[in-house]
Protein backbone atom coordinates (compact mmCIF):
# COMPACT_ATOMS: atom_id res chain seq x y z
CA UNK A 1 0.00 0.00 0.00
CA UNK A 2 1.14 3.65 -1.17
CA UNK A 3 0.05 5.96 1.37
CA UNK A 4 -0.24 9.99 -0.47
CA UNK A 5 2.86 11.66 -0.45
CA UNK A 6 5.09 8.72 0.18
CA UNK A 7 7.80 7.51 -2.27
CA UNK A 8 7.16 4.31 -4.27
CA UNK A 9 9.17 1.02 -3.28
CA UNK A 10 11.57 1.66 -5.70
CA UNK A 11 12.12 5.36 -4.50
CA UNK A 12 12.34 4.18 -1.00
CA UNK A 13 15.22 1.85 -1.69
CA UNK A 14 16.78 5.33 -3.27
CA UNK A 15 16.50 6.81 -0.40
CA UNK A 16 17.61 4.06 2.38
CA UNK A 17 20.67 3.76 -0.42
CA UNK A 18 21.90 7.46 -0.58
CA UNK A 19 20.96 8.22 3.44
CA UNK A 20 23.75 5.32 3.84
CA UNK A 21 26.05 6.25 0.84
CA UNK A 22 26.47 9.66 1.96
CA UNK A 23 28.41 8.39 5.04
CA UNK A 24 30.56 7.29 3.14
CA UNK A 25 33.73 7.89 1.36
CA UNK A 26 32.82 7.14 -2.34
CA UNK A 27 32.93 8.96 -5.80
CA UNK A 28 30.10 10.74 -7.04
CA UNK A 29 30.86 8.13 -9.96
CA UNK A 30 30.94 4.88 -7.83
CA UNK A 31 28.41 6.36 -6.12
CA UNK A 32 25.84 6.33 -9.11
CA UNK A 33 27.36 2.86 -10.52
CA UNK A 34 26.59 0.90 -7.48
CA UNK A 35 23.43 2.71 -7.28
CA UNK A 36 21.54 2.79 -10.78
CA UNK A 37 20.20 -0.18 -12.64
CA UNK A 38 22.16 -1.92 -15.12
CA UNK A 39 19.11 -3.35 -17.73
CA UNK A 40 15.66 -4.38 -17.62
CA UNK A 41 14.51 -6.96 -19.88
CA UNK A 42 10.68 -6.68 -20.51
CA UNK A 43 8.80 -8.96 -22.46
CA UNK A 44 5.21 -9.34 -24.03
CA UNK A 45 4.85 -13.09 -25.41
CA UNK A 46 1.57 -14.93 -26.10
CA UNK A 47 0.16 -18.41 -24.77
CA UNK A 48 -2.93 -20.32 -26.53
CA UNK A 49 -4.87 -21.51 -23.47
CA UNK A 50 -8.89 -21.60 -23.45
CA UNK A 51 -8.97 -21.92 -27.08
CA UNK A 52 -7.71 -17.82 -27.42
CA UNK A 53 -4.03 -16.32 -27.24
CA UNK A 54 -3.19 -14.94 -24.02
CA UNK A 55 -0.53 -12.53 -23.95
CA UNK A 56 1.62 -11.38 -20.47
CA UNK A 57 4.15 -9.46 -19.39
CA UNK A 58 7.48 -10.32 -17.78
CA UNK A 59 10.56 -8.41 -16.43
CA UNK A 60 14.19 -9.71 -15.75
CA UNK A 61 16.24 -6.93 -14.40
CA UNK A 62 19.95 -7.10 -13.59
CA UNK A 63 20.95 -4.65 -11.24
CA UNK A 64 24.69 -5.47 -10.89
CA UNK A 65 27.18 -7.35 -12.55
CA UNK A 66 29.88 -6.42 -10.07
CA UNK A 67 29.79 -10.17 -9.54
CA UNK A 68 28.25 -13.10 -11.45
CA UNK A 69 26.03 -14.75 -12.26
CA UNK A 70 23.68 -12.38 -10.91
CA UNK A 71 21.31 -13.90 -8.68
CA UNK A 72 17.19 -13.16 -7.82
CA UNK A 73 13.80 -14.78 -7.81
CA UNK A 74 10.66 -14.69 -9.80
CA UNK A 75 7.64 -13.49 -8.60
CA UNK A 76 4.12 -14.31 -9.99
CA UNK A 77 1.52 -11.12 -9.31
CA UNK A 78 -1.02 -8.73 -10.73
CA UNK A 79 1.16 -5.95 -8.60
CA UNK A 80 4.43 -6.77 -10.59
CA UNK A 81 5.51 -3.55 -12.58
CA UNK A 82 9.62 -2.26 -13.85
CA UNK A 83 10.16 -0.41 -10.72
CA UNK A 84 9.46 -3.28 -8.49
CA UNK A 85 11.38 -5.24 -10.04
CA UNK A 86 14.52 -2.77 -10.42
CA UNK A 87 14.05 -1.86 -6.74
CA UNK A 88 13.93 -5.68 -5.66
CA UNK A 89 17.34 -6.32 -7.80
CA UNK A 90 18.95 -3.48 -6.22
CA UNK A 91 17.71 -4.97 -2.59
CA UNK A 92 19.55 -8.21 -3.89
CA UNK A 93 22.86 -6.72 -4.88
CA UNK A 94 22.87 -5.38 -1.44
CA UNK A 95 21.61 -8.83 0.42
CA UNK A 96 24.59 -10.98 -1.42
CA UNK A 97 27.22 -8.86 -0.38
CA UNK A 98 25.99 -8.35 2.94
CA UNK A 99 25.73 -12.47 3.88
CA UNK A 100 29.00 -12.61 1.16
CA UNK A 101 27.09 -14.51 -1.71
CA UNK A 102 29.53 -14.41 -4.63
CA UNK A 103 26.30 -12.86 -6.77
CA UNK A 104 25.11 -9.85 -7.97
CA UNK A 105 21.41 -8.69 -7.99
CA UNK A 106 18.70 -9.19 -10.28
CA UNK A 107 15.14 -10.11 -10.33
CA UNK A 108 12.25 -11.15 -12.20
CA UNK A 109 8.58 -11.31 -12.67
CA UNK A 110 5.21 -11.98 -14.18
CA UNK A 111 2.12 -9.97 -14.25
CA UNK A 112 -0.08 -12.87 -13.72
CA UNK A 113 -2.58 -14.39 -10.74
CA UNK A 114 -1.42 -17.79 -10.65
CA UNK A 115 -4.70 -18.91 -8.99
CA UNK A 116 -6.62 -17.95 -11.85
CA UNK A 117 -4.65 -20.70 -14.13
CA UNK A 118 -4.43 -24.27 -13.66
CA UNK A 119 -0.97 -26.50 -13.04
CA UNK A 120 -0.89 -27.47 -16.82
CA UNK A 121 -2.35 -23.92 -17.79
CA UNK A 122 0.83 -22.67 -15.67
CA UNK A 123 3.36 -25.42 -16.62
CA UNK A 124 2.78 -23.45 -20.60
CA UNK A 125 3.13 -19.73 -19.59
CA UNK A 126 6.12 -20.45 -17.30
CA UNK A 127 8.16 -22.35 -20.31
CA UNK A 128 7.27 -19.59 -22.46
CA UNK A 129 8.17 -17.43 -20.47
CA UNK A 130 11.48 -19.17 -19.51
CA UNK A 131 12.10 -19.51 -23.18
CA UNK A 132 12.34 -15.91 -23.63
CA UNK A 133 14.44 -15.25 -20.99
CA UNK A 134 17.38 -18.61 -21.81
CA UNK A 135 17.57 -17.35 -25.18
CA UNK A 136 19.04 -13.84 -24.22
CA UNK A 137 21.06 -15.59 -21.23
CA UNK A 138 18.92 -14.24 -18.84
CA UNK A 139 18.74 -17.57 -17.58
CA UNK A 140 22.19 -19.56 -17.64
CA UNK A 141 24.10 -20.86 -14.62
CA UNK A 142 27.08 -18.62 -15.36
CA UNK A 143 25.31 -15.78 -15.96
CA UNK A 144 21.67 -14.96 -14.15
CA UNK A 145 20.26 -17.21 -11.73
CA UNK A 146 16.62 -17.44 -10.97
CA UNK A 147 14.86 -18.77 -7.82
CA UNK A 148 11.25 -18.57 -6.47
CA UNK A 149 9.83 -15.81 -4.91
CA UNK A 150 5.85 -14.79 -4.41
CA UNK A 151 3.85 -16.68 -6.30
CA UNK A 152 6.65 -19.22 -7.36
CA UNK A 153 7.88 -22.14 -5.68
CA UNK A 154 9.67 -25.49 -6.45
CA UNK A 155 7.25 -26.37 -9.10
CA UNK A 156 7.74 -23.93 -11.40
CA UNK A 157 12.09 -23.81 -10.77
CA UNK A 158 11.80 -27.55 -12.29
CA UNK A 159 9.47 -26.29 -15.30
CA UNK A 160 12.37 -23.48 -15.75
CA UNK A 161 15.98 -25.71 -15.31
CA UNK A 162 13.72 -28.65 -17.47
CA UNK A 163 13.18 -25.75 -20.38
CA UNK A 164 16.70 -24.77 -20.25
CA UNK A 165 18.03 -28.35 -20.81
CA UNK A 166 15.96 -28.88 -23.63
CA UNK A 167 17.05 -25.88 -24.89
CA UNK A 168 21.28 -26.32 -23.76
CA UNK A 169 21.17 -29.86 -24.25
CA UNK A 170 25.32 -30.56 -24.02
CA UNK A 171 25.53 -28.02 -20.99
CA UNK A 172 26.54 -30.77 -18.21
CA UNK A 173 25.93 -27.80 -15.42
CA UNK A 174 21.67 -27.22 -16.60
CA UNK A 175 20.84 -28.01 -13.03
CA UNK A 176 22.31 -24.80 -11.69
CA UNK A 177 20.68 -22.85 -13.87
CA UNK A 178 17.98 -22.27 -10.95
CA UNK A 179 17.39 -22.95 -7.65
CA UNK A 180 14.99 -23.13 -5.45
CA UNK A 181 14.17 -26.99 -6.97
CA UNK A 182 12.86 -30.08 -6.07
CA UNK A 183 15.36 -32.40 -4.66
CA UNK A 184 14.80 -34.63 -7.12
CA UNK A 185 15.67 -32.55 -9.89
CA UNK A 186 19.00 -31.25 -8.29
CA UNK A 187 17.61 -29.20 -5.05
CA UNK A 188 18.91 -29.00 -1.64
CA UNK A 189 17.25 -30.19 1.61
CA UNK A 190 16.60 -27.23 3.75
CA UNK A 191 16.23 -24.65 0.85
CA UNK A 192 12.03 -24.80 1.51
CA UNK A 193 12.34 -23.52 4.44
CA UNK A 194 15.32 -21.54 4.24
CA UNK A 195 14.50 -17.72 4.46
CA UNK A 196 12.43 -18.58 7.35
CA UNK A 197 14.95 -20.55 9.10
CA UNK A 198 17.21 -17.60 8.54
CA UNK A 199 14.57 -15.41 10.52
CA UNK A 200 15.10 -17.77 13.44
CA UNK A 201 18.40 -17.46 13.07
CA UNK A 202 18.91 -13.57 12.89
CA UNK A 203 16.49 -13.44 15.97
CA UNK A 204 18.79 -15.70 17.97
CA UNK A 205 21.70 -13.80 17.16
CA UNK A 206 20.13 -10.74 17.74
CA UNK A 207 19.41 -11.86 21.22
CA UNK A 208 23.25 -13.23 22.19
CA UNK A 209 23.48 -9.02 22.78
CA UNK A 210 21.89 -8.14 25.65
CA UNK A 211 23.21 -4.16 24.61
CA UNK A 212 20.93 -4.82 21.59
CA UNK A 213 18.08 -6.17 22.91
CA UNK A 214 17.87 -3.46 25.62
CA UNK A 215 17.78 -0.71 22.61
CA UNK A 216 14.61 -2.00 21.69
CA UNK A 217 13.66 -1.76 25.29
CA UNK A 218 13.24 -5.77 25.94
CA UNK A 219 15.41 -7.91 27.94
CA UNK A 220 15.89 -11.92 28.74
CA UNK A 221 15.83 -14.79 25.56
CA UNK A 222 13.65 -15.56 22.57
CA UNK A 223 11.83 -17.63 25.13
CA UNK A 224 8.50 -16.14 26.06
CA UNK A 225 7.93 -13.13 23.57
CA UNK A 226 5.07 -12.45 21.85
CA UNK A 227 4.87 -12.44 18.09
CA UNK A 228 2.83 -11.07 15.38
CA UNK A 229 3.32 -12.34 11.87
CA UNK A 230 1.97 -10.92 8.86
CA UNK A 231 1.31 -13.35 5.81
CA UNK A 232 1.77 -17.02 6.14
CA UNK A 233 3.26 -18.14 3.20
CA UNK A 234 6.27 -20.38 3.10
CA UNK A 235 8.60 -17.90 4.87
CA UNK A 236 6.22 -16.52 7.73
CA UNK A 237 4.89 -20.25 7.90
CA UNK A 238 8.20 -21.39 8.89
CA UNK A 239 9.07 -18.19 11.11
CA UNK A 240 6.29 -18.84 13.28
CA UNK A 241 6.67 -22.82 13.74
CA UNK A 242 10.44 -22.30 14.26
CA UNK A 243 9.89 -19.57 16.43
CA UNK A 244 7.21 -21.15 18.67
CA UNK A 245 8.21 -25.07 18.45
CA UNK A 246 12.22 -24.61 19.21
CA UNK A 247 12.07 -21.30 20.91
CA UNK A 248 9.30 -21.04 22.89
CA UNK A 249 7.81 -17.99 21.36
CA UNK A 250 4.01 -17.41 21.77
CA UNK A 251 2.60 -16.23 18.30
CA UNK A 252 -0.47 -14.43 19.33
CA UNK A 253 -1.66 -13.33 16.25
CA UNK A 254 -1.22 -14.18 12.25
CA UNK A 255 -2.50 -11.74 9.76
CA UNK A 256 -3.43 -13.30 6.07
CA UNK A 257 -5.58 -11.28 3.28
CA UNK A 258 -8.77 -12.54 4.70
CA UNK A 259 -8.23 -11.45 8.12
CA UNK A 260 -6.30 -12.31 11.34
CA UNK A 261 -6.46 -15.02 14.08
CA UNK A 262 -5.05 -13.77 17.60
CA UNK A 263 -4.70 -15.95 20.77
CA UNK A 264 -3.04 -14.51 23.53
CA UNK A 265 -2.06 -17.98 24.85
CA UNK A 266 -0.65 -18.87 21.48
CA UNK A 267 -1.62 -20.29 18.29
CA UNK A 268 -1.23 -23.68 16.94
CA UNK A 269 1.02 -22.82 13.89
CA UNK A 270 0.76 -26.18 12.00
CA UNK A 271 -2.79 -26.41 12.92
CA UNK A 272 -3.20 -22.94 11.77
CA UNK A 273 -1.59 -23.61 8.46
CA UNK A 274 -3.67 -27.52 8.16
CA UNK A 275 -6.95 -25.23 8.17
CA UNK A 276 -6.04 -23.29 5.72
CA UNK A 277 -4.93 -25.70 3.26
CA UNK A 278 -7.99 -26.99 3.93
CA UNK A 279 -9.82 -23.69 3.42
CA UNK A 280 -8.63 -22.41 0.14
CA UNK A 281 -5.73 -20.47 1.96
CA UNK A 282 -8.12 -18.36 4.37
CA UNK A 283 -8.17 -18.09 8.12
CA UNK A 284 -12.00 -17.28 8.62
CA UNK A 285 -13.36 -20.64 10.42
CA UNK A 286 -10.19 -21.77 12.18
CA UNK A 287 -11.69 -22.99 16.25
CA UNK A 288 -10.39 -21.75 19.16
CA UNK A 289 -8.88 -18.60 18.49
CA UNK A 290 -10.69 -14.99 17.67
CA UNK A 291 -11.05 -13.89 13.90
CA UNK A 292 -10.82 -10.14 12.95
CA UNK A 293 -11.78 -9.20 9.75
CA UNK A 294 -9.20 -6.08 9.40
CA UNK A 295 -6.04 -7.78 9.40
CA UNK A 296 -3.95 -4.82 8.73
CA UNK A 297 -5.45 -3.19 12.39
CA UNK A 298 -3.61 -6.15 13.90
CA UNK A 299 -0.29 -5.28 12.62
CA UNK A 300 -1.23 -2.22 15.64
CA UNK A 301 -1.53 -4.53 18.42
CA UNK A 302 0.64 -4.82 21.30
CA UNK A 303 3.72 -7.47 20.74
CA UNK A 304 6.92 -8.48 21.61
CA UNK A 305 8.72 -8.64 18.13
CA UNK A 306 6.65 -8.40 14.70
CA UNK A 307 7.54 -10.05 11.44
CA UNK A 308 6.39 -8.79 8.26
CA UNK A 309 6.32 -11.55 6.10
CA UNK A 310 4.13 -10.99 2.97
CA UNK A 311 3.98 -7.76 0.97
CA UNK A 312 6.66 -4.44 0.69
CA UNK A 313 4.86 -1.43 2.19
CA UNK A 314 2.24 -2.97 4.65
CA UNK A 315 4.18 -0.36 7.50
CA UNK A 316 3.84 3.13 5.71
CA UNK A 317 2.71 6.87 7.22
CA UNK A 318 -0.38 5.72 7.52
CA UNK A 319 0.09 3.01 10.54
CA UNK A 320 3.33 3.54 11.19
CA UNK A 321 2.82 6.00 14.25
CA UNK A 322 0.22 3.25 15.74
CA UNK A 323 2.90 0.11 15.29
CA UNK A 324 3.32 -0.93 19.33
CA UNK A 325 6.02 -3.27 18.82
CA UNK A 326 9.57 -2.11 20.08
CA UNK A 327 11.26 -4.84 17.62
CA UNK A 328 10.26 -5.67 14.10
CA UNK A 329 12.15 -7.73 11.63
CA UNK A 330 11.53 -7.83 8.11
CA UNK A 331 10.97 -10.83 6.44
CA UNK A 332 9.35 -9.83 3.44
CA UNK A 333 11.54 -7.49 1.29
CA UNK A 334 10.84 -3.83 1.76
CA UNK A 335 7.76 -4.10 4.19
CA UNK A 336 8.22 -0.82 6.03
CA UNK A 337 8.36 2.33 3.80
CA UNK A 338 10.80 5.29 4.22
CA UNK A 339 8.54 7.63 5.83
CA UNK A 340 7.39 4.73 8.25
CA UNK A 341 11.26 3.54 9.23
CA UNK A 342 11.82 7.32 10.01
CA UNK A 343 8.48 7.39 12.45
CA UNK A 344 9.48 3.73 13.81
CA UNK A 345 13.14 4.90 14.42
CA UNK A 346 11.88 8.19 16.34
CA UNK A 347 9.92 5.86 18.46
CA UNK A 348 13.41 3.81 19.53
CA UNK A 349 11.47 0.57 17.80
CA UNK A 350 14.66 -1.38 16.26
CA UNK A 351 14.66 -2.61 12.79
CA UNK A 352 16.35 -5.80 11.66
CA UNK A 353 16.69 -5.05 8.02
CA UNK A 354 14.86 -7.13 5.38
CA UNK A 355 18.36 -7.49 3.30
CA UNK A 356 19.72 -9.05 6.25
CA UNK A 357 16.77 -10.59 7.68
CA UNK A 358 15.30 -12.64 4.71
CA UNK A 359 18.83 -13.63 3.04
CA UNK A 360 18.13 -17.29 4.18
CA UNK A 361 16.83 -17.86 0.94
CA UNK A 362 19.82 -16.68 -1.09
CA UNK A 363 22.22 -18.13 1.24
CA UNK A 364 20.87 -21.76 0.62
CA UNK A 365 20.59 -21.29 -3.15
CA UNK A 366 24.20 -20.46 -2.89
CA UNK A 367 24.92 -24.07 -1.44
CA UNK A 368 22.25 -25.61 -3.81
CA UNK A 369 23.94 -23.84 -6.90
CA UNK A 370 27.74 -24.83 -5.83
CA UNK A 371 25.97 -28.35 -4.81
CA UNK A 372 24.96 -28.38 -8.97
CA UNK A 373 28.31 -27.57 -10.31
CA UNK A 374 30.19 -29.88 -7.99
CA UNK A 375 27.55 -32.99 -8.78
CA UNK A 376 27.89 -34.51 -5.48
CA UNK A 377 25.08 -34.13 -2.44
CA UNK A 378 26.68 -32.53 0.54
CA UNK A 379 28.09 -34.61 2.82
CA UNK A 380 28.41 -38.11 1.19
CA UNK A 381 32.11 -38.50 1.12
CA UNK A 382 32.46 -37.62 4.95
CA UNK A 383 29.50 -38.17 6.79
CA UNK A 384 30.37 -41.99 7.37
CA UNK A 385 33.58 -40.92 8.29
CA UNK A 386 33.08 -38.88 10.63
CA UNK A 387 30.82 -41.54 12.64
CA UNK A 388 33.33 -43.86 12.38
CA UNK A 389 35.61 -41.40 14.01
CA UNK A 390 33.32 -40.66 16.92
CA UNK A 391 32.46 -44.15 17.58
CA UNK A 392 36.38 -44.95 17.82
CA UNK A 393 36.42 -42.20 20.82
CA UNK A 394 33.15 -43.40 22.63
CA UNK A 395 34.48 -47.10 22.36
CA UNK A 396 38.18 -45.77 23.72
CA UNK A 397 36.65 -43.60 26.50
CA UNK A 398 34.28 -46.62 27.54
CA UNK A 399 37.13 -49.47 27.36
CA UNK A 400 39.52 -46.49 29.77
CA UNK A 401 36.21 -46.59 32.37
CA UNK A 402 35.93 -50.35 32.30
CA UNK A 403 39.65 -51.01 32.68
CA UNK A 404 39.86 -48.28 35.85
CA UNK A 405 36.89 -49.92 37.31
CA UNK A 406 35.13 -46.47 37.30
CA UNK A 407 31.39 -47.51 36.18
CA UNK A 408 30.44 -44.82 33.57
CA UNK A 409 29.21 -44.97 30.50
CA UNK A 410 28.02 -42.14 28.01
CA UNK A 411 23.77 -41.98 28.14
CA UNK A 412 22.63 -43.27 25.16
CA UNK A 413 20.59 -40.36 24.23
CA UNK A 414 24.18 -38.59 23.89
CA UNK A 415 25.78 -41.17 22.00
CA UNK A 416 23.08 -41.35 19.60
CA UNK A 417 23.48 -37.71 18.69
CA UNK A 418 27.71 -37.68 19.06
CA UNK A 419 27.33 -40.48 16.31
CA UNK A 420 25.61 -39.48 13.85
CA UNK A 421 27.63 -37.88 11.37
CA UNK A 422 26.42 -34.37 9.37
CA UNK A 423 24.10 -34.99 6.44
CA UNK A 424 23.19 -32.56 3.84
CA UNK A 425 20.21 -31.01 5.71
CA UNK A 426 22.88 -30.76 8.77
CA UNK A 427 25.39 -28.98 6.71
CA UNK A 428 22.62 -26.81 5.23
CA UNK A 429 21.70 -25.64 8.34
CA UNK A 430 25.23 -25.01 10.02
CA UNK A 431 26.32 -22.99 6.76
CA UNK A 432 23.00 -20.69 6.80
CA UNK A 433 23.96 -19.96 11.01
CA UNK A 434 27.24 -19.34 10.48
CA UNK A 435 26.26 -16.82 7.75
CA UNK A 436 23.27 -15.25 9.43
CA UNK A 437 26.10 -14.82 12.60
CA UNK A 438 28.78 -13.54 10.57
CA UNK A 439 26.95 -11.12 9.02
CA UNK A 440 24.93 -9.51 12.14
CA UNK A 441 28.31 -9.01 13.60
CA UNK A 442 29.68 -7.57 10.67
CA UNK A 443 26.31 -4.81 10.86
CA UNK A 444 26.57 -4.56 14.48
CA UNK A 445 29.95 -3.91 14.41
CA UNK A 446 29.43 -1.10 12.31
CA UNK A 447 26.05 0.29 14.17
CA UNK A 448 28.23 0.44 17.66
CA UNK A 449 31.58 2.13 16.42
CA UNK A 450 29.81 4.86 14.80
CA UNK A 451 28.44 7.90 16.32
CA UNK A 452 26.46 8.68 12.93
CA UNK A 453 24.78 5.36 12.05
CA UNK A 454 21.65 5.28 14.25
CA UNK A 455 20.49 2.05 13.18
CA UNK A 456 20.86 -1.56 11.79
CA UNK A 457 19.42 -0.57 8.61
CA UNK A 458 22.08 1.81 8.05
CA UNK A 459 24.81 -0.29 8.75
CA UNK A 460 23.39 -2.70 6.92
CA UNK A 461 24.16 -0.40 3.80
CA UNK A 462 27.27 0.63 4.61
CA UNK A 463 28.96 -3.08 5.16
CA UNK A 464 27.44 -4.18 1.37
CA UNK A 465 28.15 -0.89 -0.56
CA UNK A 466 31.20 -0.79 0.89
CA UNK A 467 31.64 -4.39 -0.44
CA UNK A 468 30.54 -4.11 -3.94
CA UNK A 469 32.80 -0.91 -4.03
CA UNK A 470 35.66 -3.28 -2.94
CA UNK A 471 34.77 -5.15 -5.92
CA UNK A 472 34.38 -2.36 -8.40
CA UNK A 473 37.58 -0.64 -7.53
CA UNK A 474 39.78 -4.41 -7.94
CA UNK A 475 38.17 -4.29 -11.90
CA UNK A 476 39.72 -0.89 -11.80
CA UNK A 477 36.39 1.43 -11.98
Amino acid sequence: MQVSGEPSFRESVDLMFKRASKLMDLSPGLEQKIRVCNSTYTVRFGVRLRGKIETFTGYRSVHSEHMEPVKGGIRYALSVNQDEVEALAALMTYKCALVETPFGGSKGGLCIDPRQWDEHELEQITRRFAYELIKRDLINPAQNVPAPDMGTGEREMAWIADQYKRMNTTDINGNACVTGKPIAMGGIQGRTEATGRGVQFALREFFRHPEDVAKAGLSGQLEGKRVIVQGLGNVGYHAAKFLSEEDGCKVVAVIERDGALLDPKGLDIEAVRQHMNRNSGLLAGYPGAKHVADGAAVLEEACDILIPAAMEGVIHLGNAARIKAPLIIEAANGPITYGADEILRQKGCVIIPDMYANAGGVTVSYFEWVKNLSHIRFGRMQRRAEEARSRLLVEELERLSADQGLGWSLGEGFKEKFLQGSDELALVRSGLDDTMRTAYQAMREIWHSRQDVEDLRVAAYIVSIGRVAATYRSKGL
